[in-house]
């Protein structure tokens, strides 16, 4: 390397010497077919060539003298951002549709993995969830605008007829399905009988612009007078098709205990203490992320008990289930559609209170879902009467999934 910069120094021109003269002694000048102009003309291009890329090299080497933190800078294309804008609307899914995922993952983990998810069960962390899930819709739950419902009190009342008395008729329909295993078909008719959702129809009524208000009452009183009706309806409409007998007081007080108390708590500590209602305000989103992540872990812990009996299901039958409970919303959703067409046309056409365009959005949306964390307590309590309880879950998640997306 020295002899090679020894070689390429520069020396001033010799008088009399030709104006390109060769400074490398090992070729000689008769090597080099150029002489006279076009000698002078490469010279010409050898300087500028040399002159424009000075600035380059000087640039080059400025920004290798910095700071060592200038030295991890990332490179202009990544620090500019644009690697980065695909995870924004990966994100931006992920926070919309946390439930869905969460839902989706913990049946994915009870069956690529159960062991853990058997342990959890066996030490009644399922109960935890189920009492934190039923604590946080309580602090969650508004109703400052419930009296607001009280013009549209006739499209409550059927609502809520709808929610706990008609759709739960269509469990005995769901148990003359054949489907092996049988638990698959219980699970959908046990579903059936559940109250509706106690968050997504009110956000769903108030994305549609529907009454938001009438929303939060069916919400609210389906769910209170739910607790309290479930054990019957499944004991008159279900226990009698499957031939099992539940003991209906025992699954009263258990699902009071489990579901009505910290339900009430959480209600009765948002209204007393102004400031935990402003922070579940806050942090509505927070919360129900919390919310998701410990109903997820339902399905995981009994996805895993059930995993055995789950691989041994065949895939045709496995996806029949899917689809059935997929469809079990689009039936409630079309009931309700028909019978508000019926009761618009039985009360006064458009005066009545049942044509009003916000009454039906509310009533349609809030009237034809189903929660699924009261069905997986009521599960729990029923300890395998209908079967295992893996299996009648497994479609009833599904048939939340299309409800919530």
């Amino acid at each position: 390397m020295a002899g090679t910069l020894q070689t390429l120094s520069l020396r001033p021109p010799v008088a009399g010497a030709p104006p390109f003269r060769l400074l490398n002694p090992i070729f000689p000048a008769k090597a080099f077919p150029f002489s006279g102009h076009k000698a002078r003309n490469l010279c010409f291009l050898l300087k500028r060539s040399s002159i424009s890329t000075i600035p380059i090299i000087k640039a080059s080497a400025q920004s290798h003298q910095g700071s060592g933190d200038e030295q991890n800078e990332l490179p202009p294309v990544l620090s500019s951002g644009k690697a980065s804008n695909w995870t924004k609307p990966l994100l931006k899914f992920a926070s919309d549709n946390f439930l869905p995922l969460a839902l989706v993952c913990g049946v994915a983990f009870g069956l690529s993995n159960p062991g853990l998810g058997c342990l959890a069960d066996r030490y009644g962390l399922s109960k935890f969830s189920t009492f934190g899930i039923f604590i946080i819709s309580g602090l969650t739950l508004r109703s400052d605008e419930v009296g607001a419902a009280a013009e549209a009190w006739p499209v409550g009342l059927f609502g809520l007829g709808s929610i706990l008395i008609f759709t739960p008729l269509l469990s005995k329909i769901i148990l003359l399905l054949k489907l092996q295993p049988q638990e698959f078909v219980t699970g959908l008719a046990i579903f059936s009988c559940m109250p509706t959702t106690l968050s997504s129809g009110v956000a769903l009524t108030r994305l549609a612009g529907g009454n938001s208000a009438l929303a939060l009452a069916m919400t609210l009183i389906s769910n209170l007078l739910g607790i309290l009706i479930i054990p019957f309806s499944i004991s008159k409409f279900i226990s009698a098709g499957v031939g099992v007998s539940v003991p209906t007081e025992q699954l009263f007080r258990s699902l009071v205990l489990t579901l009505l108390v910290p339900l009430i708590l959480g209600k009765v500590a948002r209204e007393l203490s102004n400031g935990l209602a402003d922070f579940a305000d806050r942090n509505r989103k927070l919360l129900a992320v919390l919310s998701a992540i410990l109903l997820g872990l339902v399905p995981w812990m009994q996805v895993s008990r059930s995993r055995s009996l789950l691989l041994m299901v065949k895939p045709a039958i496995f996806l029949a289930a899917v689809g059935m409970g997929a469809l079990l919303h689009a039936v409630l959703l079309a009931f309700n559609a028909l019978a508000i067409k019926i009761l618009t046309v039985v009360t006064g056409g458009r005066k009545s209170a049942f044509a009003k365009k916000e009454n039906v959005s509310a009533f349609l949306l809030v009237a034809s879902q189903k929660t699924l964390p009261v069905m997986v307590a009521v599960v729990e309590q029923l300890g395998g009467a209908f079967g295992e309880s893996g299996l009648l879950v497994l479609p009833c998640v599904a048939a939340h999934l299309n409800q919530v997306t």
